[in-house]
């Protein structure tokens, strides 16, 4: 760009030398902005001036304010008093705040952000007062009416002595890639501020169960959060949520939550009720490439079933550890419809036709839908533990790269199975050396591991797991599943790239 202004600069000066030189030319010279309009791209206003000064008055600044415990690091020392405000040292209470923005989605004063905006920023902390700001300097208290944490959305009240400014949802699910999008917030606390661009993607995962973000390149910086991303009729499609930023700012690449994901959520929190989701009782895994491959299927079409909660609807309508699923109730599993998203959104009690894969043949159930625990509820497997010293017949890693796989392993026998802390019943072989270039041991592979079932064939011998190697090969794959258990831990599906030839 530097280069480009200097080229401009320079004929600029020669324009002047020629004028000065030329006397009768100088009544011909005009400005070169003179009379210029730019003509709009196609489908977009040529300002939008007009509808930002409508849709501003609707969009507010919310900060928090926060009362953190920090620990003294002095407590417990003799300059604990000195340096700590406490009585020998304990833990400070001390002020801090946050900032973001929201916008009024009715008169009487409801408000959408997002739930980060009005959490405690860190562990200790406690919000004790929201004040929102509107673009005429009001200021209110708030109360927080909800929040549902999982799709990072919150609904605040604010009472005003008039009816407010406010705006409505838009219809996210007709937004295409391309489209012109607006987004207003308070970024770095520069309250009202106007950013345009287009989006970029939809449907877009940043690793959250229920992400399906609009992706846009319009600014969105820190205090955007909670704002709206509105469509050229002024509705809001989206909610400003997540940016991508190696160093915290702006580089194009900023996310929204979909209306059509956002709406029903708000309106349930309005009502002071809790988000309730639909829930099969599955452990699931992405169908990627070693996965797919292991399979002999198509990668990201389905996913695949690691384990099937007891007593849950997956399991009643007979879905099993291995399967894969790849659609529910019509709708195809996809990366850009994932199965707990599209499961979340049927309703309660509902009797959904699922199709699945199972050993290459589809087939079709049908489940009834349960109501999905909480997320601590969900949170509630056990910590791996270190290997034990369970067998003299341990193999150096020399040996294990011998192997098909770059796995030596030996079969379980009840005292090895007594040593691993495992159940009586499990059957299997248990790794006793890997080698650590293959992909078995990048993919953390370890000697205690039981390899249960290979190519989803049971296997009681190193022997028999190399036969599955041999079949799976033969079959033109270039991987293979392996079922394997860590103590301490369910059952898990991994899939293991062959060795090179």
């Amino acid at each position: 760009m530097r280069y480009a202004y200097a080229i401009t600069g320079a004929l600029l000066l020669g324009g002047t030398a020629i004028a000065v030189t030329t006397a009768s030319n100088v009544g011909a010279q005009v400005a070169q902005n003179e009379g210029l309009q730019a003509a709009a791209p196609a489908g977009a206003p040529a300002s939008l001036a007009d509808m930002v000064e409508k849709l501003q008055p609707a969009v507010v600044n919310i900060s928090t304010k926060q009362r953190v415990k920090v620990q003294n690091p002095f407590a417990g020392t003799p300059f604990g008093d000195l340096f700590g405000q406490g009585q020998g040292g304990q833990p400070q209470t001390r002020q801090a705040q946050s900032l973001g923005s929201g916008f009024i989605i009715s008169a009487d004063g409801y408000i959408v952000t997002n739930n980060h905006v009005v959490s405690a920023g860190a562990e200790g902390a406690s919000v004790e007062q929201i004040t929102v700001t509107l673009t005429n300097k009001e200021e209110y208290t708030a109360k927080l009416v909800g929040r549902d944490p999982a799709t990072d959305l919150a609904v605040l009240k604010i009472t005003a002595p008039k009816p407010l400014p406010f705006v409505k949802f838009g219809d996210s699910s007709k937004a295409r890639v391309g489209d012109w999008v607006v987004a207003i917030g308070n970024p770095f606390a520069l309250s009202g501020t106007v950013t345009a661009g287009i989006i970029s993607a939809l449907h877009r995962g940043t690793g959250g169960t229920y992400d399906k973000f609009i992706q846009t390149d319009a600014s969105i910086n820190q205090g955007n959060s909670g704002g709206p991303m509105f469509d050229m009729r002024g509705n809001v499609i989206g909610i400003n949520s997540q940016i991508l930023s190696p160093s915290g700012g702006n580089v194009g690449i900023g996310f929204a939550i979909p209306s059509e994901q956002a709406a029903p959520i708000v309106q349930t929190l309005m009502k002071g009720q809790s988000v309730k989701r639909g829930y099969l009782g599955v452990q699931i895994s992405p169908l990627g490439e070693d996965l797919a491959d292991s399979l002999g299927l198509a990668k990201n079409r389905g996913e695949f079933v690691q384990g099937v909660e007891p007593g849950k609807g997956a399991e009643k309508a007979g879905i099993k550890a291995g399967d894969v699923i790849v659609s529910v109730a019509g709708q195809e599993v996809s990366p850009d419809q994932n199965l707990s998203s599209i499961v979340a959104s049927q309703p309660i009690g509902s009797r959904v036709p699922i199709v699945l894969i199972r050993n290459g043949q589809r087939q079709t159930v049908t489940a009834v839908v349960g109501e999905r625990p909480s997320e601590d509820e969900l949170n509630s497997f056990a910590q791996s533990q270190d290997d034990d010293d369970f067998s003299q017949q341990d193999q150096t890693p020399g040996q294990a790269a011998q192997q098909s796989l770059g796995i030596s392993a030996i079969p379980l026998t009840p005292t090895i199975t007594r040593q691993l802390g495992i159940a009586a019943d499990t059957r299997g072989i248990v790794i006793t050396a890997v080698d650590a270039s293959t992909d078995a041991g990048a993919k953390g592979l370890r000697r205690g591991d039981v390899i249960i079932s290979a190519n989803n064939r049971p296997v009681l011998s190193q022997a028999e797991l190399d036969a599955q190697v041999k079949a799976v090969a033969a079959q033109g794959r270039n991987a293979i599943l392996l079922q394997v258990l860590r103590r301490g831990q369910p059952a898990i599906f991994l899939p293991v790239r062959l060795r090179d030839k």
